[in-house]
């Protein structure tokens, strides 16, 4: 390992130290990792003029992801998103979450965030790294014990793949995703309303005034959640209709229609920068999140990111599926594995 590739990224609230990890590609294309919470920090590609673009949002150093509570390039699990009323049954045994949301629900799995850990890296070379965390039985109120792994690999079509791994001891739930809020005009350059974005979705699940799914998939014809051919993010995210007002904008579940192959999902470009990214998952779902409520946040290069500033695809299990049999499961058995990849490639137009 060079020494360039690896640098001090501050230290822990408890004192530890934290490193920032460079990866890249043979063109150029450079990502920054962390294992403090095994977060992207920062992302380089290039946009239609050769300049190189910075287009995750992040902080400078480890107390500014420990402080942050927007999940911003995070690694979520074990679970991420909302469990409904922080409690589940798997096997005829109950299990209790942290109430971390609303004061009844759980939202990412607690208040023991996998991202506000350090991870060990196990392996690293010029174009990929693997994080490796250990998860006990009963972390966070979860059965079962696992080595959850996390690579992040640039490859020479320009994509960032995330791929997990993790094979758990107990009948548990897993439902793995990275939280990058994206702006493809640069993390600095205020709002992504403008950005387009195609979902290969015809559905979605709709959820109440407290994000979570009432159990419906809902048609998106004829609705502001319609992304079925592309548009602007701005255009309908302050429409009359329930669910954009519950989400105070999108921060919803698509239904996707890969069938369980890894394949293409969603699309997002900018005519500013030329920048397209596309989006590939062997997942069901896709959590779209405008950041509806960051609110002048302090982050990286001196930057303060406001609402809309950032858009969220965060491929995963439907939110509370644990919780809704018509949902796909995100249990996974003892002795199964885990495994399951997420890309986002990068072309200029």
């Amino acid at each position: 390992m060079e020494n360039q590739t690896v640098t001090g990224f501050g230290l822990t609230g408890d004192g530890k130290e934290a490193h920032l990890y460079l990866i890249k590609n043979r063109k150029g294309m450079q990502a920054y990792v962390s294992d403090f919470g095994a977060t992207l920090v920062r992302l380089s590609v290039k946009d239609r003029n050769g300049k190189a673009v910075d287009v995750v949002l992040g902080y400078d150093d480890a107390s500014g992801y420990e402080r942050g509570s927007g999940g911003m390039g995070a690694t979520v699990g074990r679970c991420a998103n909302r469990t409904g009323g922080a409690a589940f049954e798997i096997n005829g045994a109950s299990y209790t979450l942290d109430k971390n949301d609303n004061g009844h629900n759980n939202l990412h799995s607690g208040n023991d965030y996998y991202q506000k850990r350090l991870w060990t890296v196990e392996k690293q070379g010029e174009d990929r790294i693997t994080f490796l965390l250990h998860s006990p039985d009963g972390d966070q109120g979860y059965p079962g014990a696992l080595d959850m792994r996390v690579t992040y690999q640039l490859d020479d079509e320009n994509a960032l793949s995330i791929h997990y791994e993790a094979v758990p001891d107990q009948d548990t739930v897993i439902n793995m995703t990275n939280h990058s809020y994206f702006n493809l005009d640069g993390h600095s350059s205020g709002s992504v309303l403008e950005h387009k974005v195609w979902l290969n979705a015809d559905s979605f699940t709709p959820a109440d005034a407290e994000s979570i799914p009432t159990g419906e998939i809902r048609s998106v014809e004829g609705t502001p959640m319609d992304f079925r051919t592309a548009k602007t993010l701005g255009a309908e995210i302050d429409a009359d209709y329930e669910p954009l007002r519950f989400g105070g904008g999108y921060d919803h579940n698509w239904v996707l229609k890969n069938n369980g192959r890894f394949a293409k999902v969603a699309e997002v470009t900018s005519e500013k920068s030329g920048i397209r990214m596309e989006v590939y998952t062997d997942l069901p779902g896709v959590q779209m999140y405008t950041a509806n409520f960051l609110d002048h946040e302090p982050g990286k290069d001196g930057a303060v990111y406001e609402k809309r500033s950032a858009v969220c695809l965060e491929t995963q299990y439907y939110p509370d599926a644990i919780h809704h049999d018509n949902f796909p499961s995100p249990v996974c058995r003892k002795g199964m594995k885990y495994d399951t990849r997420t890309a986002y490639r990068f072309l200029t137009d």
